[in-house]
């Protein structure tokens, strides 16, 4: 079993955080509870990244636990992994028909849809696009791959959205039931903001190209962003060293930066 203390500390603080906002959250200012709830749900969701590549104990099932609560609501934790593995094993990072995660559409799919869908889509590839829709089109765009999921007879994912479902329902048992916090203000102040700033994450880790060593970039950030995005920003480094947990990424990336940006074709 791995002791991974700057993880635990991470996860901690992430839940711990979290659990001092919602409780206190009539007594923060209202501008700043997106600032807090969003930072706090983002890191969550950098926490459950780190968990799914075996951290902090390497242990699946312990790991799972950790980043199981789903503080996000949108996404069941297995269904994620599931996504996000198969992400990592597609033979491009960016083409929609072998990888879950891609933001890319393929010709046919995109000639297919209204004029007025295609100016929602080219808006939320601008940063403040994806930061104000990006939220909603990743649920939209999660529901409907699931429920033609469903539609093709495929009910793999029917026992985690169960799961999920129980597991959100403590969630908001807390929240609304002991904090009083009504569901649309936790979803607005909370959900869409956290998910906004990991989109902001995602904005640029990935770019067409032949290679597939080049199609994932290099941010450099300083160290807030860093922290909340567990160095996966550094993103070439995670795809070519997976299992390499977060609070190595850094060092790793500093002795071998010539030959990593070399690599990568200088996507930085």
């Amino acid at each position: 079993m791995q002791r991974e203390v700057p993880t635990w500390l991470v996860a901690i603080a992430i839940y711990g955080g979290w659990l001092c906002l919602t409780w206190n959250h009539a007594s923060v200012p209202l501008w700043l509870v997106p600032l807090l709830g969003g930072g706090l749900l983002a890191w969550h969701g950098s926490l459950q990244h780190e968990t799914i590549h075996g951290h902090p104990t390497g242990i699946p099932s312990l790991d799972m636990a950790v980043g199981y609560p789903p503080l996000g609501l949108l996404t069941p934790y297995a269904v994620y992994r599931t996504s996000h593995l198969d992400h990592h094993e597609a033979r491009s990072f960016t083409d929609p028909d072998v990888d879950p995660e891609s933001f890319f559409l393929s010709p046919r799919d995109w000639q297919r849809l209204p004029t007025v869908v295609q100016s929602i889509l080219i808006l939320n590839n601008t940063l403040i696009g994806r930061m104000v829709l990006g939220p909603p089109l990743v649920a939209i765009g999660l529901f409907r791959t699931e429920i033609a999921r469903l539609r093709r007879g495929d009910r793999r994912h029917f026992a985690p959205w169960l799961a999920h479902a129980v597991a959100v329902s403590v969630v908001l048992l807390w929240t609304r039931g002991v904090c009083g916090m009504g569901v649309l203000e936790y979803c607005l102040l909370h959900v869409w903001p956290g998910l906004s700033l990991t989109l902001v994450r995602s904005f640029a880790e990935h770019r067409p190209g032949a290679i597939r060593a080049e199609q994932s970039a290099i941010v450099e950030s300083g160290p807030a962003l860093s922290l909340l995005f567990l160095n996966n920003n550094l993103h070439a480094v995670h795809h070519a060293m997976p299992g390499l947990a977060w609070y190595q990424i850094p060092r790793v990336y500093r002795q071998r930066r010539e030959s990593i940006l070399k690599s990568n074709g200088g996507y930085f």
